[in-house]
């Protein structure tokens, strides 16, 4: 199964150490089992299973898993997973969920009271900049100048490396984007700029908007068509997708209107093939590796071969508790931490398949973050298979994470047009909209009228088909409706059990205090 074949790949990535963007890697190996940047492209393989290691960083935390010689340092490495650390700020600090654990300062995500000195905050903007530096390290080993002082170079590894390249640097614009949308004003550095005592310059937001979109554009030829590279491997119409995610955010990243150029992203994705998948709860499963339609970028998971304490671990075990068996869900135990809010549950037609939500013994009003019973629980990620039997291992999971879906490029092109794209239709937007909503319902009976589609119906559409994938907080950011005097509120925004309006300024989270004392040249986001 090229699950399998994909993940032995990664088993096999290269134990190089790369602890920050100023890390000089051309230094002597630790002990006879570590290989340094100077050695490693002596074997041919080795551009393959460095692009690998990569890939490797959106799924899993170190050189060996579940722990163990962590990529970075200072933090638990479940905590400091890249998915688990996207999903903290851009679900965890939404009306999508809640977590009852006391872990350092994990409830001040539910309260949007984050600081610049907090330990997750810094996790997640670390591990976007060794994402960063390692895309970088792999795109300075694989100019034509190094390639050409490389005898075992041979034209067809050449021509392999050429689509590698345009991988890493997909892998490298993806991680920008997130620091674009997360932390807006960061350090900026490429494969051009040396290693070493180095100090990256600030670059601003709308001009790493330009740079993503110009480094998306220019690997579009490189990248391997739709749906034809290896699993787990992007293609072009991943690049197209994020290229889209520009283009709709556009207003808020660089203060222009790009919604023509979103709706150019969405119809080529549209028109490359993919399609829905027949059923919702089947991509959220453990053999949603067979979910390759709808699904456009994934982080794969293996439960024996790609073992973390973040990803969807963590999103399974952790949303496990009270009432709920773990057997049901594919797994040995539950964490008891992660639920909702009833401003989600209330966007939930009382005939909606999609509200995937356990009510036993659970209240939907949360007078106790701490307790699990308060709050209900959502059971659309599991670890049991279609066919009724649990993945690979009941302690870790087998479940993918649908990083990009054709269900959101629909929505997309829908709110696009909304907004005033002239390339795109309203009767093509209502048709992807129902055919969302007859995927989810199983017949008509969940359509709209043109009348109903609306910007506000998209955002809560976009909520019941969307929630706990990663978007919510940046769908509230595009609406005004996340940080400042929005008027919405939730549970527990601004530590109130009735929600308060909290600061404009955490519309993005702060660059950490330890990068602003150790680079002169960054400036904190305002009012932080």
């Amino acid at each position: 199964m090229k699950k399998l074949a994909f993940i032995a790949i990664l088993a096999a990535g290269i134990s190089l150490f790369f602890t920050s963007c100023l890390k000089d890697l051309n230094t002597a190996p630790l002990d006879d089992n570590e290989i340094t940047a100077a050695d490693v492209f002596n074997d041919p393989a080795a551009y393959r299973q460095f692009l690998a290691k990569i890939y490797a960083g959106l799924a899993v935390s170190g050189q060996q898993g579940p722990a163990g010689m962590g990529d970075i340092s200072g933090i638990d490495e479940g905590f400091g997973q890249y998915i688990r650390g996207l999903w903290y700020h851009q679900v965890l600090s939404t009306d999508e969920a809640v977590i009852g654990w006391d872990d350092q300062t994990i409830k001040d995500f539910v309260y949007q009271q984050w600081t610049p000195s907090d330990v997750f905050v810094s996790a997640m903007y670390y591990r976007i900049f060794y994402q960063i530096s390692i895309a970088n390290e792999f795109l300075r080993e694989t100019t034509e100048e190094k390639l050409n002082s490389r005898d075992n170079v041979t034209p067809a590894l050449r021509d392999e490396i050429q689509v590698y390249r345009a991988e890493a640097r997909f892998l490298r614009a993806l991680s920008y984007w997130h620091a674009l949308d997360i932390f807006a004003n960061v350090p900026f550095v490429t494969e051009e700029d040396p290693v070493g005592n180095f100090f990256p310059p600030q670059i601003m937001r709308p001009e790493l908007f330009k740079f993503i979109e110009a480094e998306l554009v220019d690997i579009l030829d490189d990248m391997v068509a739709p749906k034809q590279n290896e699993y787990g491997r992007a293609d072009r119409a991943a690049a197209w997708m994020v290229l889209a995610k520009l283009y709709l955010n556009a207003q808020i990243y660089a203060d222009e209107n790009r919604y023509n150029d979103c709706v150019t992203m969405c119809k080529n994705i549209i028109d490359a093939g993919f399609a829905l998948e027949e059923e919702y709860e089947y991509l959220f499963m453990a053999d949603n590796i067979l979910c390759q339609d709808e699904i456009i970028f994934r982080v794969p998971y293996h439960g024996i071969q790609t073992q973390t304490y973040g990803g969807t671990t963590f999103i399974i075990f952790a949303k496990t508790g009270g009432e709920m068996s773990p057997a049901d869900y594919g797994i040995d135990d539950g964490w008891g931490g992660l639920r909702t809010t009833k401003a989600l549950v209330n966007l939930f037609s009382a005939t909606d398949p999609r509200a995937l939500f356990f009510t036993e013994d659970q209240t939907l009003e949360i007078d106790n973050l701490s307790e699990f019973t308060n709050g209900y629980a959502v059971e659309k990620f599991t670890n049991m298979k279609r066919n009724g039997t649990p993945g690979s291992n009941v302690q870790f999971v087998d479940t993918d994470f649908p990083l990009f879906r054709l269900a959101d490029v629909y929505l997309m092109y829908a709110e696009a047009v909304l907004r005033g794209a002239t390339n795109g239709n309203l009767s093509d937007a209502l048709d992807y909209v129902n055919e969302i909503r007859e995927r989810a319902f199983g017949d008509s009976s969940g359509n709209i009228t043109s009348g109903d589609l609306t910007l506000s119906f998209i955002l809560d559409e976009r909520a019941r088909e969307l929630y706990w994938e990663g978007h919510r907080r940046t769908d509230l950011v595009r609406f005004n409706k996340f940080a400042g005097n929005t008027g919405y509120v939730w549970p527990w925004k601004g530590r109130s059990k009735d929600g308060l309006a909290v600061a404009a300024k955490y519309n993005v989270f702060p660059i950490p205090n330890s990068d602003i004392m150790a680079n002169q040249n960054l400036t904190q986001n305002d009012d932080y």
